[in-house]
């Protein structure tokens, strides 16, 4: 779902519990973004600069909740970034 809201690229994960979407497109550094959607979506996310310079561009968004939970988050992050 995360690759259907425009400006994320997302591939699936293969046995991990977390996906590590790219978020270049929202022009803004991966720290910045993670506040932002904790602000406006009131979704957790981490920023993927905390996993090493590699990660800047990337957040890291856990799975491992309920599948209603996700829809719902996903449904936040998805309005909230429409505005940007």
């Amino acid at each position: 779902r995360l690759s259907e809201i425009e400006g994320f690229s997302c591939m699936l994960p293969k046995g991990a519990f977390y996906v590590f979407p790219n978020v270049k497109n929202f022009g803004m550094p991966s720290e910045k973004f993670s506040e932002f959607l904790v602000k406006e979506a009131h979704v957790a996310t981490v920023s993927g600069s905390a996993f090493g310079s590699y990660g800047e561009g990337y957040i890291r968004i856990s799975y491992a909740a309920a599948y209603t939970q996700l829809e719902e988050a996903l449904d936040h992050i998805e309005r909230v970034v429409k505005k940007l």
